[in-house]
């Protein structure tokens, strides 16, 4: 008797399912119907309405996808996918939690650290707190400007702090007319490349560079820095240069770029004025470099000092008077100015 009951339960269940598909298949080809005559002739639009239903039949309906027509099966999947990941924000939704930073502090956090490069989020928040200001550290932070700069100054910007304090040293070599060798010794002056000193000899010595140098800097006025090649007539300066509180900095050995400053401005002398011209003796060499330096310190415009001279030359007005032409430099060079009309 008890089996008798349970297989009528289990063909009624059979029965109810049989007509619950049926039923859900006339309700899914019936919608089909709906969305064609409703988007006819245009392109078949799908409200959400629609697509809900269809999650909703892929849910409860094992045989949706048969009769599922009019787009693909997993055109359906997706847009249970979809339904799924909006479900889940509106559960995470933000409901309750900290409350927000009021705009006037989250403005005074950033102003205090664009105004001190050198504070950081500790430094920040105990001046909110001294201000009565509650906030963690950690907001602090967040709301901080990143400082887009790098993490110390540049080299241009510390050789533009230190310019006033370096020199640099180096010798170059002239033939003569009767193949000999004449040495010559610059020392320039970062701060505006003023060179201060051009000596000339035959005979290079370590006695006669210390002499030299004493004689660049005879006052108090002594640079902090001396940049210089490893070259032996330097060999006997390093007790001169301490005892006048000069510090050597040596480039490395075959590295002329660390000096650049000392070997483009004896590039510029041969190429402006010992290319040109014949050297006797001494004497010749050293009357033909002064003249070179008055027209370098005085008349000769450079890139570095924004097309300025080492000596500043005074701007002439246009209406000042004709143009001039001065010979300098033996005729190589001209200088032009305005006479007073």
């Amino acid at each position: 008797m008890r089996s008798i009951i349970v297989s009528l339960l289990l063909r009624l269940r059979a029965t109810l399912r049989a007509r619950a598909a049926l039923q859900l298949e006339i309700l899914a080809l019936r919608h089909q119907l709906h969305v064609i005559n409703r988007t006819r002739p245009q392109r078949l639009r799908f409200s959400r309405a629609d697509r809900m239903l269809w999650v909703w039949l892929s849910t409860r309906w094992n045989g949706w996808r048969a009769a599922l027509v009019i787009v693909r099966p997993e055109t359906g999947l997706a847009w249970h996918r979809r339904g799924f990941r909006l479900f889940w924000t509106w559960k995470s939704r933000h409901r309750v939690g900290r409350p927000g930073v009021p705009p006037d502090v989250r403005q005074l956090i950033r102003t205090m650290a664009e105004m001190n490069p050198l504070w950081g989020a500790p430094r920040i928040h105990g001046e909110l707190l001294k201000l009565g200001i509650v906030v963690s550290q950690a907001t602090v932070a967040t709301y901080m400007l990143r400082q887009r700069r790098p993490p110390s100054q540049t080299w241009r910007t510390f050789l533009t702090n230190h310019v006033g304090q370096i020199t640099a040293a180096d010798f170059f070599v002239v033939p003569t007319a009767t193949c000999r060798l004449l040495f010559v010794l610059v020392i320039l002056v970062y701060q505006r490349r003023c060179i201060i000193l051009v000596a000339v000899t035959g005979h290079s010595t370590a006695a006669w560079t210390a002499q030299q140098l004493r004689e660049a800097f005879p006052g108090d006025e002594v640079p902090r820095y001396l940049i210089r090649d490893r070259d032996h007539a330097f060999a006997g300066i390093g007790p001169t240069a301490t005892g006048m509180g000069i510090h050597e900095v040596l480039t490395a050995p075959r590295s002329p770029w660390q000096n650049a400053y000392a070997e483009r401005v004896i590039g510029s002398i041969r190429r402006e004025c010992l290319n040109h011209v014949i050297v006797v003796n001494e004497a010749g060499l050293s009357r033909l470099l002064t003249r070179y330096l008055t027209y370098y310190h005085q008349s000769r415009t450079h890139l570095s000092l924004d097309k300025d001279s080492p000596e500043p030359r005074p701007i002439a007005p246009p209406t000042c008077g004709p143009v001039v032409a001065s010979s300098q430099v033996g005729g190589l060079h001209h200088r032009y100015d305005r006479r007073a009309a």
